[in-house]
C-alpha cells in the first residue's frame, strides 16, 4: 500500500516508529527503511526548534513532503515532514536496506558492500542521488514513491545518534537485528 500524505499527518512519535519496515525508492532505486530518528516541534535537537529560517523552511511546511539539508556542509539527510502545517516535526531517515538499484547505489557510493551502502543518512542520501534539489518535494509523487512495511517488524528503541541536546531522549527506532543499522541499538524493544 502506497503511503499518502495523510499517514504522515500525525505525531512523529507515531509515524517513526511505522516507517520502520516501510519501502522508499527515488527514481526506482531504494529499500526498506531500517532506522530512523524522531525530532519533534519541542525539541531542542530539531532544526525548527528556534523558528523558521531559510534553511529548515521545508521542516515547516505541510506533512507529506522531504526536507533535505546539509550536514556539516557535506551530507545531505533526508527527512519526512510529520504532523500539521507550521510545527516543525519530522523523521531522519537514518538506514536502509538495499533492495533496488544496487548497481547505481554501488556507482554513486565506490562501495560494493550492500550493508555499508545505505548505513548513515549522509551514504542513504548519497546511494539514492538526493540533494537540495529534493528539498520540500511531495513524498507521494515522483521521484518518491513509499510504501507501508508487508510484514510485521520488531522496532528497536534507543537515543539518538550525534546529539548533545535532548541526547537521552529514546527516539531512535530501527528494526531489531538488522545488519544494515548505521549503530546497533541498545534499548528496550517495541512491536
Amino acid at each position: 500500500m502506497k503511503l499518502r500524505k495523510s499517514f504522515f499527518a500525525r505525531s512523529v512519535h507515531i509515524v517513526a516508529p511505522e516507517l520502520v519496515g516501510a519501502t522508499i525508492f527515488v527514481d526506482g532505486i531504494g529499500g526498506r527503511i531500517v532506522e530512523v530518528e524522531a525530532y519533534d516541534h519541542e525539541d531542542p535537537a530539531a532544526h525548527g526548534y528556534r523558528g523558521r529560517t531559510p534553511r529548515n523552511a521545508s521542516m515547516f511546511g505541510p506533512p507529506g513532503h522531504a526536507y533535505v539539508y546539509r550536514s556539516y556542509g557535506i551530507h545531505w539527510c533526508l527527512n519526512f515532514v510529520c504532523e500539521q502545517e507550521g510545527t516543525a516535526s519530522a523523521v531522519l531517515v537514518r538506514a536502509l536496506e538495499p533492495t533496488h538499484g544496487l548497481d547505481v547505489m554501488t556507482s554513486r557510493r565506490g562501495s560494493a558492500d550492500p550493508s555499508l551502502l545505505c548505513s548513515g543518512p549522509g551514504r542513504l542520501c548519497q546511494a539514492l542521488g538526493l540533494s537540495g534539489d529534493h528539498d520540500g518535494l511531495a513524498l507521494d509523487r515522483p521521484p518518491f514513491e513509499l510504501y507501508a512495511s508487508e510484514a510485521d517488524v520488531e522496532v528497536a528503541a534507543g537515543v539518538r545518534i550525534g546529539l548533545t541536546k535532548a541526547a537521552e531522549r529514546l527516539w531512535r527506532y530501527g528494526e531489531a537485528g538488522s545488519g544494515f543499522l548505521s549503530r546497533p541499538i541498545r534499548s528496550q524493544r517495541r512491536s
